[in-house]
Order: C-alpha cells, then sequence, then structure tokens
C-alpha cells in the first residue's frame, strides 16, 4: 500500500510513495450531543519520512509543507487544494479532496540514530466548506 500527496496552491507540493508512511483520515463530530450533529468536520494525519537529495536528486517538499504551516491565517494561501490518494495493487482505494484546507499541526523529528528524519502533518477542511470535501475510490491508479 502507498500514499500520494498532491497540495496545490501558490506552489505545488507532491510527496509520493517514498515519503509518506501512514495516514489517519477523521470525520470529526461533537461527542455529547444526542442526535446528529450539523458541526461536523473533516481531518487527515499524515506521518512519514524526510528524504535527504542524493546523487542529484531533487529534495523532497517536506520543506515546502514547513513552510506552509507557517502562512499566517490573514493571508488567502493558508487554504490549499490537498489530494491525497491511498494506492494499493495499482488501485485507488481511497481519493481524499479537501478543497480548502489548512495546517493545524506540523511537525518534524529529527535523532541521531535513525539517520533520516520523520514529519507529522495535521490538517483540516475548512469548516464551512467540509460539504465541498469528498471521499471517492475503486478506481485505477495512474
Amino acid at each position: 500500500m502507498g500514499f500520494r500527496l498532491k497540495v496545490e496552491g501558490a506552489e505545488t507540493i507532491e510527496l509520493g510513495l517514498d515519503n509518506i508512511q501512514t495516514v489517519v483520515y477523521d470525520t470529526d463530530t461533537p461527542d455529547d450531543s444526542n442526535a446528529r450533529s450539523t458541526d461536523v468536520g473533516s481531518t487527515l494525519k499524515i506521518s512519514g519520512k524526510i528524504l535527504t537529495a542524493t546523487d542529484g536528486d531533487k529534495a523532497d517538499d517536506t520543506l515546502k509543507l514547513a513552510t506552509w504551516s507557517l502562512v499566517p491565517a490573514e493571508k488567502a494561501d493558508c487554504y490549499r487544494k490537498l489530494t491525497l490518494e491511498v494506492i494499493s495493487a495499482d488501485q485507488v482505494v481511497r481519493k481524499v479532496e479537501f478543497p480548502n484546507a489548512f495546517v493545524v499541526d506540523y511537525k518534524e523529528h529529527y535523532g541521531d540514530t535513525e539517520g533520516v528524519g520523520t514529519f507529522t502533518l495535521y490538517v483540516k477542511q475548512k469548516k464551512d466548506k467540509t460539504e465541498l470535501a469528498k471521499l471517492t475510490g475503486g478506481y485505477t491508479a495512474n
């Protein structure tokens, strides 16, 4: 199984099968409601490896993720189009699209024994645009 992430905005950010290790999708609703709530949110938590450029390879786009996490709320570019594909056996099992995603949290972890750092990206779809988020799947991967 593998993952592909594409974030489109002022710049395009792409992470592939080598970077991303785990993804958690969450439909977030209030836990204290006795009926279906209209207060629904969608989130993604994406974790993976920071890869270094070797032998002329281009560096991975995790640095661009870190830079996106620093864009303040006053700037329109803090909201970007995010597409995540979950791929297994050349099939797109799930495709998650957030047209107005923003970074809630971004973390990088480094250690002297791992050799490669890791990152965790936590994003949400803008709450007043939740109905524009899409989940699809079950078709051949490109």
